[in-house]
């Protein structure tokens, strides 16, 4: 961690958790062996960037295609995040961490809701750090139910096409108020996106780890981190006018 330029850190960093079930399998254990172990790095990794200094931590838990997994797996994962949302808003609280939900959460088992619900008001004048849990997520239905959602205010005569500006088509985003993603981290060898905060990510730096999600741990992100600080952000811009806008 001292190796870190604390001038230089990601604001928020998106994290796809991948690779439990390849854990599992090259541990000869069952996936939800994977899942649970899969739990131990959230806790390292959301305490890590607590650490650091990350003010927003994105983790995408549970995608709209994964509920089309075998019924025993989704049970198992609802029940994880009952149990994980319930052990750790002490710590939450206690490290001032603020808990958000993206996605279609209202589909999600009515005990889950209830807790995550819960977790989410205890948690909701904490300050120092934003984690946000995508659960029944996916970027297409996020960009869509925008879509949907201004042309119903559109026909209430509450806006006019004129007024759907990027920042204006943001407000209607799940992510509104959340700033976009300046490192995205994919654990397990994967190299894609997998329909995870499609908008958001447009001038994502992206970083992917043959590590799997399991075995991902502070030491981990630190180097994400690093390797992130090594790149120059031109957001379309050239070298030179990047180097005089900051000088």
């Amino acid at each position: 961690m001292d190796r870190l330029d604390k001038t230089r850190l990601p604001r928020h960093i998106a994290i796809i958790m991948d690779g439990n079930g390849r854990w599992a399998r090259k541990h000869s254990l069952g996936r939800i062996a994977g899942h649970r172990k899969g739990t131990e790095s959230v806790r390292s990794v959301v305490e890590a960037c607590r650490r650091i200094g990350i003010p927003f931590l994105t983790l995408y838990a549970f995608s709209s295609e994964n509920r089309s997994r075998p019924e025993k797996e989704v049970e198992a994962l609802m029940g994880l995040l009952e149990r994980y949302l319930k052990s750790e808003l002490e710590t939450m609280t206690k490290n001032n961490i603020r808990l958000l939900a993206i996605g279609e959460t209202a589909a999600l088992p009515s005990g889950v809701k209830a807790v995550l619900d819960e977790t989410i008001a205890k948690t909701a004048g904490n300050t120092a750090m934003t984690l946000t849990l995508a659960l029944n997520y996916g970027g297409h239905d996020e960009i869509l139910h925008a879509v949907r959602r201004i042309v119903d205010d559109a026909r209430r005569g509450i806006i006019e096409s004129r007024d759907v500006t990027e920042q204006r088509f943001e407000d209607y985003l799940h992510t509104k108020g959340i700033p976009d993603p300046d490192l995205l981290i994919r654990t397990s060898g994967e190299y894609r996106v997998s329909n995870f905060l499609l908008w958001q990510m447009a001038y994502t730096e992206f970083y992917f780890t043959e590590t799997l999600w399991p075995d991902f741990r502070e030491e981990h992100l630190v180097e994400a981190i690093l390797e992130y600080q090594k790149r120059e952000r031109r957001f379309g811009l050239t070298s030179d006018q990047v180097h005089k806008k900051r000088s």
